[in-house]
């Protein structure tokens, strides 16, 4: 048997089948999805409006802030931008705040590692209670322990120091939850037969459970730097002197100096692009661990 491959039969052939039949939504379906898009919309424009704001007025030439005709974006100028490059804590506020980010994020994540691996993978008396007492600290209002915090640091010496701003913010409950949580989830039977192969507790740790917890921490360590970045109540009590003040309380003290709007707003954007330049570096990572740390009980 033969097949006729010649075009036109093809084409016949083509033309012979029924015409497939598209499935139209219900109305009330598409209404659905199209408030639902408006709604998202509209939910991205009073979002992204204050940057959008910040941005602009950042760009205003010195003088009278008028809202809300300032925001429109015209005419625009750098001068704000120099006047605060050329100021002379500007250097030191993003040294302190970057000693106080990233110190904080190795930190953090180091002994937040190793509380999750030790509560995770390790059988030892009051664990449980250990943990859940511990984690009972996500639920004690930050303000309720910052004055008796304050007094220790004080007492010890450490207003105006790098170790006086970071040390208190170490003790992470929400890292050693989800480090917990996500070590859980690595097989025992690896960890036994590391174990048998006669690796120590250290070894294990660094050479297998860290390497798989490289998605975690990646999330982890976005989170923890902008907390600390972003940080302003705590670096405010602590760094009382100019010279230890971070970007977040220095810009904020601005104000006090007769700084013109504008020059304020072009510090809060200065202070802003190392947070955005991280979380788009780090958005693949930051994806992936939510996606792989799914809570288990």
């Amino acid at each position: 048997m033969t097949v006729d491959t010649r075009p036109h039969a093809r084409t016949a052939a083509a033309a012979a089948r029924p015409p497939a039949v598209r499935r139209r939504l219900p109305l009330a379906s598409r209404l659905g999805r199209g408030a639902t898009a408006l709604l998202l919309v509209l939910a991205t424009f009073v979002t992204l409006f204050p940057f959008y704001a910040m941005v602009v007025l950042s760009l205003k030439p010195q003088g009278f802030v008028e809202i809300p005709r300032s925001l429109v974006p015209w005419p625009l100028t750098a001068e704000q931008y120099e006047r605060i490059f050329a100021a002379d804590g500007l250097t030191r506020w993003a040294l302190n705040t970057t000693v106080y980010s990233v110190v904080g994020v190795v930190f953090v994540l180091l002994l937040s590692s190793l509380a999750g691996y030790g509560f995770a993978k390790k059988r030892f008396p009051g664990r449980e209670v250990m943990f859940w007492s511990f984690l009972a600290m996500l639920m004690v209002p930050y303000q309720i322990t910052l004055i008796p915090l304050f007094i220790l640091i004080a007492k010890a010496g450490g207003v105006d120091t790098y170790w006086g701003m970071v040390v208190p913010t170490l003790a992470n409950a929400t890292g050693v939850f989800l480090l917990r949580q996500f070590i859980s989830t690595i097989p025992d039977e690896l960890i036994e037969a590391a174990r048998l192969d006669g690796c120590s507790d250290w070894w294990i740790y660094w050479r297998i459970v860290l390497p798989l917890c490289k998605p975690i921490l990646a999330t982890l360590g976005i989170f923890v730097f902008l907390w600390h970045w972003n940080d302003f109540l705590w670096p405010l009590l602590v760094g009382q002197d100019t010279s230890m003040q971070t970007l977040t309380v220095g810009v904020a003290g601005l104000h006090k100096q007769n700084v013109p709007l504008n020059a304020v707003m072009a510090g809060a954007v200065v202070a802003s692009v190392p947070l955005t330049v991280a979380y788009l570096f780090g958005q693949r990572y930051l994806t992936e661990g939510v996606m792989s740390s799914g809570i288990k009980g």
